[in-house]
């Protein structure tokens, strides 16, 4: 009997011991599963099934839609009554068979279109999109949509339906900027300097442009398209430093013709010299006593 009551307790604790690790396990399980399930939902879509990925674009080729919707915005945004004939011709190698030749157009009127860009896309499947495309009219920037289809057994595109002129966006609200603090005591040293490189810079003689160039840079120049007029202004920020970047308005004489005019001015305004108003950002290095030119680029934003 005392044996049994021995045993009897050894298998007790037995089985308290089997019960603890079985609960573990299952707690273990759990916290396994509960942490899994979450990440194999964020990766579900990275995981191999065994099927290729659908890409963004359905497998549609933009590049080429967007190439074809250009070339028959081209056509189709330009009319004139006059000339029906010619503009049915040209939208034929666009239209699907049985499509009016005139494609909506009532044959009256004229429109002129251009600067034709592409604007944006949306596929709506593996055969079907809509190109979206900004173009000019006269003094308006508009919108075309363009439906496209794409056969893919044999790689062609037709316009699927009639296109819609769209208003483009109005321009951004571009908010002001603080003009920073000027040097100008620098600005005044480097004024001279300055104008006598971008004459030499219009002129583009070589010999007389790389005496204004930094050790190391060659610069290259207009080769006499436009003429230098004027350094309106010239922003040399208060730093200190042997090189700067200063931001130079300049002034260029556009050409009428063989040449500027300095004559009266004649009854076509095209025939008379102009000017055009442009800005630089320059980065600029003294050594010893003068100042020369390491890089020339386009200015960015104005401030004021």
């Amino acid at each position: 009997m005392p044996r049994r009551g021995r045993w009897s307790g050894g298998g007790g604790r037995w089985l308290v011991w089997t019960g603890r690790v079985i609960l573990w396990a299952l707690i273990v399980v759990i916290l396994v599963n509960g942490i899994r399930a979450p990440f194999e939902r964020f990766t579900g879509g990275n995981t191999s099934t065994g099927a290729a990925p659908v890409p963004a674009d359905a497998g549609f080729p933009t590049t080429k839609a967007t190439s074809f919707a250009s070339q028959f915005a081209a056509v189709y945004l330009n009319f004139d009554a006059v000339r029906t004939a010619e503009r049915a011709g040209r939208l034929a190698p666009f239209l699907p068979d049985g499509a009016e030749p005139q494609f909506g157009w009532d044959g009256l009127g004229r429109m002129s279109a251009g600067a034709i860009q592409p604007y944006g896309i949306e596929i709506v499947d593996a055969e079907n999109a809509v190109v979206t495309l900004a173009f000019q009219s006269d003094d308006r920037r508009q919108l075309l949509s363009v439906p496209v289809f794409h056969d893919k057994e044999t790689g062609r595109f037709v316009v699927s339906g009639r296109p819609g002129i769209l208003p483009a966006p109005v321009p951004a609200v571009l908010p002001p900027v603080a003009e920073p603090d000027r040097d100008e005591a620098a600005e005044q040293e480097l004024r001279t300097p300055m104008a006598n490189f971008f004459k030499a810079y219009a002129a583009s003689d070589t010999a007389s442009l790389q005496q204004y160039a930094a050790e190391g840079t060659v610069l290259q120049g207009f080769g006499g398209s436009f003429a230098f007029l004027e350094l309106k202004d010239l922003l040399v920020p208060l730093t200190t430093g042997a090189t700067r970047e200063v931001t130079a308005t300049v002034v260029w004489g556009v050409p009428a013709g063989a040449g500027p005019s300095a004559g009266p001015t004649p009854s076509d305004p095209g025939g008379v010299s102009g000017r055009l108003e442009q800005a630089y950002v320059l980065t600029v290095v003294k050594q010893g006593d003068k100042w020369f030119v390491q890089s020339i680029r386009g200015a960015g934003r104005s401030v004021g």
